[in-house]
């Protein structure tokens, strides 16, 4: 029976692993059924934070300004990871993103995992509705800060115990780690013309961009161009295409 593993969950800008990016990660790592370490960081994308995330999540424009630059955070939670074996609420939702980001950067994640929507589904009555809130409602798990990273992987944690208790005497093959599988596409950075044309557009027409102060990959420089233009009409033509 899975006793060792890491519990992830992850917040985001929006539901779109090629054009939102991570802004809030948490992870706990499980030994012998007990938590054992936690991690949790906010993390800066330089992004407008959308007011339905902060809505959802209570995580504000501010708490983000003051989150830790990504590369850094990144990093140290791909370390906190490590090789263990992944558990996590419709945990290829999560892995996606950690997936994108790593193919972004060059590196290998390959995990295998176990998925707590998908033992739920197994499990539970079909009535009954598997969303994490509603599983801790099931198995009266307390929930103190809905949709923030590191209590969402908390009770998650919680939810799978308890279904280990009920069901994994009985079924202990169901609770067997499965390998992940997303592909991802490396998404190549925007150019320095694209970044300079849009430095020019933004001073011409005397508009704030706040896009220009995140990384963004070529094509989101494209759309963005894009939208500019069907909103304020192109540069003069003395300005070099950003294309």
């Amino acid at each position: 029976m899975l006793e060792d593993y890491t519990v992830i969950d992850l917040e985001m800008t929006g539901l779109n692993v090629k054009t939102d990016a991570i802004i809030e990660t948490g992870a706990v790592r499980v030994r012998g059924g007990e938590i054992a370490d936690t991690y949790s960081a906010l993390i800066f994308t330089g992004r407008k934070l959308p007011e339905r995330i902060t809505e959802l999540t209570g995580i504000t424009p501010e708490m983000v300004r003051a989150g830790r630059e990504p590369e850094a955070a990144m990093a140290e939670f791909f370390a906190f990871v490590g090789e263990d074996i992944l558990v996590g609420q419709n945990i290829i939702f999560d892995y996606s993103f950690l997936k994108q980001w790593a193919v972004n950067h060059s590196f290998d994640f390959e995990r295998r995992a176990v998925d707590t929507l998908k033992l739920a589904r197994r499990f539970l009555p079909q009535e009954q509705k598997k969303d994490l809130a509603h599983l801790c409602e099931y198995f009266g798990v307390e929930r103190e800060r809905a949709h923030r990273a590191l209590d969402d992987a908390v009770e998650t944690f919680r939810v799978l115990e308890r279904l280990k208790a009920d069901f994994g005497e009985a079924d202990p093959e169901a609770f067997a780690p499965y390998p992940l599988c997303y592909r991802a596409k490396k998404q190549t950075p925007a150019t320095g013309r694209q970044i300079e044309y849009l430095k020019r557009y933004a001073a011409h027409f005397g508009i704030e961009v706040p896009e220009l102060e995140t990384e963004m990959t070529r094509s989101e420089a494209s759309r963005l161009t894009d939208r500019l233009m069907a909103q304020h009409g192109r540069l003069p033509k003395q300005f070099p295409d950003a294309k």
